[in-house]
Order: structure tokens, then C-alpha cells, then sequence
């Protein structure tokens, strides 16, 4: 019998992991979010499958659920995501470093095997090699969202240096699956394109980005638990597979029989990085197959949204 919580287990990678870690029966799985970005249909829907709604951010209201069960593992995935909404709320983009220190205090005193933190590509900031290795970690970057990703992940360090409690920083790229919002960048191009309404990119659309689909991030993340090289360790996670918003926009067209138009819009002011592409070689050895390719991705959420 292992207990897992998960925080931030209603949004997109958080609900997959549940899903999957459940298949095992003899597994407990507690999710805890705030439901403000988050949704209680994303939830499986599972007797070994627990939602509390608490906020992280709030040691008064995570502490009990610390209380109630034995965690084995701790997966804080809880954060403010997205660019627009991280650019419009700095403050409850820094509040988040609350959630951070709450979830590993607790694990700390309540002898938590191991914690798995979810970081971020915008580490990077703006990119000076490519692919982007997990031991070159340049602070460029000013933009509260990655500045509060470099603390965690020097507070996951600080902790084990400290105390001994071990983790695992996830480096995660867009990663994209049927449980994403809409004002994420593929399934907002997807749901445009089979209505066959214009698709706007920001700019000229030749900044770069690669895609992951959700259930490459969770077996990787899965396997991670019991792959000793990825104790105490920083891990890219995404897909080595680089191409411009463009490209992804045509390719949808494509791949949709869409009649859209592409319409660019103006440049974001900031947020919008010009390259990102990871390198994934730590992680297909922590994977141990291949990547699913872009293509069978979007055709799987082009199914999703059909039968939805």
C-alpha cells in the first residue's frame, strides 16, 4: 500500500498522474486543490482516488491533511499557470512560494520518502543554447512565474542539504493532453481549427516550442519513483522535437482538414520566449520508449473533443 498526494491533481498533468497511479489498486491517491484554475471533472472518478479542497498556499489548510494520512511520496504540482494569467496576477504568482515551503516543512516532520517538484522550462529564460540542459541553468529570466520556479527548486535542494528529505525537480515543457485549457496554445488551435475560425499567433510566429503529450510527462514522472538516477535530480521533461507556432498552427490546418485562416496579432510584450527546446537525454533513459510524435498527439485530442 503507497500513498501519494498530489497537489494541483484537478489541472492537467496533476489529474493524468492520478489516473494513472490509480491503476494499481493497492495505491492511495489524495488530491488537494483550490479548484481556481483546476476543475472537479478532471478528477478520476475512483474509489482509491480522494479530493480535498485546500489551499497549499495556506499552511492552516494543508497542515490537517498532512495530519490525516501517511504520505509516501508528495507530487506539488499546484501552481498559477498559463502566460497571460501569470503576466495579470504577479502577486498570486508569488504567494506560491508559501505552498512551496508549506508542502516541504510538512513532508519534513511527517517522513515523506521522497518530494517531486514540478519546475518549469521558463527556468531557462531566454535560451543561450539549444537544446536547453538541465545543468546550465542561467537566471535571466525576470518574470515572477519563473523567478518563484528557480526558488522552489532551490528550496527542494535546501531541504534535502538540511534535512535529508529527498526529491526530484521535473523541468516540464508544453505539455499538452485532453485535460488542458483552452487557453492553452494546442487545444486553443485545435478547437479553432475544426470550427474553421481564424487562428491568431502572437507576432510572426517563428518563436519555437516542442510539445509533449500528457502521458509521455506522467510515465517519466511515474518511473522516476523508483529509478534511483532520478533521486536527487533535475530533469528535463517535454520533447527534443523543436518548431515554431507557425508550423504547429499549418500542421493543425492540416491535420483538421481545417479552412482557418492564420491571423498574426501583436507581439506579446514579454512572456513570449523565442526558443524552447529541452534536452530530453536523461529523460528517454528514465522513459525507456519512444516519445508519441505530434501528429498521433493532436489526432488523439482531435478524437477527445469529437467524443466529448
Amino acid at each position: 500500500m503507497t500513498t501519494y498526494l498530489i497537489t494541483g491533481g484537478a489541472g492537467n498533468v496533476g489529474s493524468a498522474l492520478a489516473e494513472h497511479l490509480a491503476k494499481d489498486p493497492t495505491n492511495t491517491i489524495i488530491i488537494v486543490d483550490n479548484l481556481t484554475t483546476g476543475s472537479l471533472q478532471k478528477v478520476p472518478q475512483l474509489d482509491n482516488v480522494k479530493l480535498i479542497k485546500s489551499d497549499v498556499n495556506n499552511y492552516n489548510d494543508l497542515a490537517p491533511v498532512f495530519a490525516r494520512y501517511d504520505f509516501d511520496y508528495v507530487f506539488h504540482y499546484a501552481a498559477m499557470v498559463g502566460v497571460n494569467r501569470t503576466l495579470k496576477n504577479p502577486m498570486r504568482v508569488l504567494d506560491d512560494i508559501e505552498g512551496i515551503k508549506n508542502i516541504l516543512s510538512l513532508s519534513k516532520n511527517s517522513g515523506v520518502k521522497r518530494v517531486f517538484y514540478s519546475s518549469s522550462s521558463e527556468v531557462y529564460g531566454e535560451p543561450f543554447e539549444i537544446p536547453q540542459n538541465e545543468n546550465t541553468t542561467p537566471l535571466n529570466s525576470r518574470l515572477p512565474y519563473a523567478i518563484v520556479k528557480n526558488v522552489g527548486e532551490a528550496f527542494f535542494k535546501s531541504y534535502y542539504q538540511e534535512y535529508g528529505l529527498e526529491y526530484t525537480i521535473f523541468r516540464f515543457f508544453n505539455t499538452y493532453g485532453p485535460n488542458q485549457s483552452d487557453d492553452f496554445v494546442i487545444p486553443r488551435f485545435i478547437k479553432l481549427a475544426v470550427q474553421n475560425k481564424d487562428i491568431n499567433i502572437y507576432g510572426d510566429g517563428l518563436q519555437t516550442r516542442s510539445f509533449c503529450y500528457v502521458d509521455d510527462n506522467v510515465q517519466t514522472c511515474i518511473n522516476a519513483i523508483t529509478d534511483k538516477a532520478c533521486v536527487n535530480e533535475v530533469l528535463n521533461v517535454g520533447s527534443d522535437k523543436e518548431q515554431t507556432i507557425l508550423s504547429l498552427a499549418q500542421e493543425i490546418i492540416k491535420l483538421t482538414n481545417s479552412k482557418s485562416n492564420i491571423v498574426h496579432v501583436p507581439a506579446l510584450k514579454e512572456g513570449d520566449m523565442a526558443r524552447r527546446c529541452p534536452d530530453t537525454t536523461k529523460m528517454k533513459k528514465v522513459l525507456g520508449r519512444e516519445l508519441i510524435p505530434l501528429k498521433e498527439g493532436v489526432l488523439k485530442l482531435v478524437d477527445h473533443y469529437s467524443n466529448s
